[in-house]
């Protein structure tokens, strides 16, 4: 029997299917070893030696892994086909003991047994490692008839990375604790992201509006279609510009306009062609289905997983933009059936990289079969059907005909005056790859909509012309898309840190996203402020950039990651205890006497925010800041008279990680909490007919749905009650007759989610 080692359930289940009686695919469920949380775990003094560990929730799956391989013919390793695969498969033969009779000397006295307490050493135990892009049937059979060895320089490059990064972790992380607040976090990547995050919020403080004017009118010619629009582009031939007109211009020419005759003094016409956007890389697929699915970078990267492992799209983490010809030829095969000989293309197109340190080992994404369309991949979870039919289209349209659009731009003479007028207007000659799929924007753009035919010296008539003010604005915060765009063209991490990095960045609260824009914490600002100033090179773009490109070279096996390692800690460390020396702690002294000693209170940090404390270290004492105390009291008006759900008793309001709630005043004793609702002062009318609920009728409060953030109102009894309005009730007739409605056409319940068994 033959073992194949995996790192997930869903993988080994998918890969089982192919394989006949021969095989066991067994899974190692991540990592096996990794450094230890507890202390650094590296020997700075002999070549940056790490000490790996088994973690303990992976101390099961090393015992079944070596339970099978000591009875296996043969071990094969098919762990993903990068660098933190390659240092899986690595680990597993460190934590297997395979191929390493040497293991035995660890613990003499042991016999040769099953037991997880050291490593089991099969003595020159067969190994294999083989890779693959895709997991279907056909690229499993052929690694298999293709093995080879562990390649050391990506497990190097893997391992640098995460020495650097613990170096910088376990010795930047204290200093921050000891000047700023205990708990808080520096990273090598995840602090640049912070510091693009924080930069762009002082650009948009910073950034002061300025109004600018510009002339629009309608017109329209005699039986000829509708009115379209036309902005003044000229006064005597000359180009006005952005800031041009002001408000006292805008208002004369416009009453010179005012009887004037229009005619069409130029027409110019020409065809263009557009060309798709390229196959999905991990970064672009990561903007595209936030802009069209509105997906975080981490929800992206988790349905793209699963996709991946169950066999429906080839390998996710790539920067490449180049198919397979197998696919390309499948490509073209489904664009002729579907859409017709026009719409494919007589050979394919390529496309080059453009991605800084761009790693290309792999093919872009898509599916692993093409001809499988949305409705035939047999997907049934909704968040995978909508990401693989993003891949599909995005896979096709690139090896679709261009679209051909013709653009005319048509000038208006306002006869008898020196001011003339500019239509822009855009039509689809042949839509091309269009027809499956175009590529979401960033950034709002107006539609150019097409123009009625208009020839030179057609003679117009005006619906109406205006002066309009307008105003600049700020650069735009940034979102999933724009920051793992941001990310990728500065050269910052690699396909596989952009989620992680945009997910730390909010579990540590640096920053928070409010309608899916990233917004800087005050704690992000403070901690980038301290880094920025004390340690520039940690946050430096380009500093950051230049350590991805050597661990790309570690990767090829031009330079030792020993060395990349020393050239970087030594100045580090050395820094690092100069600023120990020469930073002193901030301490903010507020206006508000302390209640033991009367001195005044100072400001500090904790894991709810700010809060005030006695100068004393020696004395507990805290109050919350003013405008936090301000705002309990507002609280406690509002929730005056609200008993505990569990023991009857006054609830007082309290704050926690999420913001503030009521607890029992009798905590610790009882644990009994609620939330603050916005009450519309109206008892719920489906409680009030429930013969179950009557007796304690729920409130109708404002709620905002998970996705959109939408309002609604609902009753606090959910789920035991599902009433839910889209309007706020005014009075008692007008919640009635919204309660009406709703009982005439109740939703639809909700499915149940069926959670899918693991593979063993």
């Amino acid at each position: 029997m033959k073992l194949i080692i995996v790192e997930s359930p869903t993988k080994a289940k998918t890969i089982s299917k192919f394989l006949g009686e021969g095989y066991a695919v067994l899974s190692s469920f991540g990592h096996v070893r990794d450094l230890p949380k507890s202390k650094l775990g590296i020997d700075v003094k002999h070549d940056f030696a790490p000490q790996y560990v088994i973690p303990p929730k992976a101390k099961e799956a090393v015992a079944a892994l070596k339970k099978s391989a000591h009875t296996a013919s043969q071990v094969i390793l098919a762990t993903d086909e990068d660098r933190e695969g390659e240092a899986i498969a690595w680990h597993l033969v460190e934590a297997l003991g395979l191929e390493n009779p040497k293991s035995e000397i660890r613990n003499p006295k042991r016999k040769r047994g099953l037991s997880d307490d050291a490593p089991l050493a099969i003595s020159h135990k067969p190994f294999s490692r083989i890779a693959f892009h895709e997991i279907t049937e056909s690229a499993i059979r052929e690694a298999l008839e293709q093995p080879r060895k562990i390649d050391q320089h990506l497990v190097d490059a893997q391992q640098a990375r995460r020495v650097l990064d613990r170096l910088v972790g376990y010795e930047l992380s204290p200093f921050l604790w000891r000047k700023i607040r205990y708990g808080l976090s520096a990273g090598r990547v995840q602090s640049v992201a912070v510091r693009l995050v924080v930069e762009r919020e002082r650009e948009i403080q910073a950034f002061k509006t300025e109004a600018y004017w510009t002339i629009e009118g309608k017109f329209s010619k005699k039986g000829n279609g509708g009115p379209f629009g036309a902005r003044l582009a000229a006064i005597g031939g000359k180009t006005i510009g952005k800031f041009d007109l002001n408000k006292t211009d805008a208002e004369r020419i416009v009453k010179e306009l005012v009887k004037v005759n229009y005619r069409v003094s130029d027409v110019a016409a020409k065809k263009v062609a557009r060309n798709p956007a390229p196959p999905f890389t991990t970064s672009t697929l990561q903007q595209e289905a936030a802009r069209k699915l509105g997906f975080s970078a981490k929800q992206t990267m988790v349905i793209a997983q699963r996709l991946y492992e169950e066999g429906k799209i080839t390998y996710m983490r790539t920067d490449s933009v180049n198919l397979a010809a197998s696919a390309l030829g499948e490509a073209r095969a489904v664009i002729t059936n579907m859409f017709g000989k026009e719409y494919a293309l007589a050979s394919p197109r390529y496309y080059a990289t453009k991605s800084k340190g761009a790693q290309e080992a792999h093919e872009a994404i898509r599916p692993t079969h093409v001809a499988r369309a949305p409705g035939e991949a047999g997907i049934a979870d909704r968040g995978q059907a909508r990401l693989y039919e993003l891949i599909w289209k995005r896979t096709l349209a690139c090896q679709m005909a261009p679209a051909e659009l013709e653009q005319v731009a048509v000038d208006i003479a306002a006869e008898g005056t020196p001011y003339s007028f500019r239509a822009n207007g855009q039509t689809v000659v042949f839509d091309g790859f269009i027809r499956a799929y175009t590529e979401g924007s960033d950034e709002a753009a107006d539609e150019e909509g097409a123009l009625p035919p208009l020839s030179k010296d057609d003679v117009l008539t005006t619906k109406g012309v205006e002066a309009l003010e307008h105003f600049t604005e700020p650069p735009p915060r940034y979102t999933d898309a724009t920051l793992v765009k941001a990310l990728e063209s500065y050269g910052i991490g690699r396909p596989s840190t952009y989620a992680p990095t945009l997910s730390t960045i909010q579990d540590r609260e640096y920053v928070e996203k409010t309608d899916k824009k990233y917004h800087p914490t005050e704690i992000g600002i403070m901690v980038n402020d301290m880094l920025v100033e004390n340690f520039p090179e940690i946050v430096d773009i380009n500093f950051t950039s230049h350590i991805e490109e050597e661990l790309d070279d570690i990767a090829e096996g031009k330079i030792s990651w020993v060395e990349v390692c020393r050239e970087f800690y030594v100045p580090f460390k050395k820094h690092l205890t100069e600023r120990e020396a020469t930073v002193q702690k901030e301490i903010v002294v507020s206006e508000t006497p302390c209640p033991h000693c009367g001195k005044m209170m100072v400001v500090k940090f904790g894991r709810m925010g700010k809060f005030l404390a006695c100068p004393d270290p020696e004395v507990k004492v805290t109050l919350p800041m003013p405008e936090e105390a301000a705002q309990i009291k507002l609280l406690e008006e509002k929730t005056k008279g609200e008993m505990c759900p569990l023991c009857g008793k006054q609830l007082s309001v309290r704050r926690g990680r999420f913001g503030f709630f009521l607890g029992c005043v009798d905590y610790p004793k009882c644990k009994g909490i609620a939330k603050i609702w916005n009450k519309t002062g109206f008892k719920c009318p489906a409680c009030l007919a429930s013969p179950d609920r009557k007796e304690k009728p729920g409130d109708i409060v404002e709620k905002k749905s998970r996705g959109r953030g939408k309002v609604f109102y609902a009753c606090t009894r959910y789920p035991d009650c599902t009433i839910a309005l889209n309007k706020k009730p005014e009075s008692e007739a007008e919640l009635q007759e919204l309660y009406e409605k709703w009982k005439a056409n109740p939703p639809k319940p909700r499915k149940k989610k069926v959670e899918r068994p693991l593979a063993s």
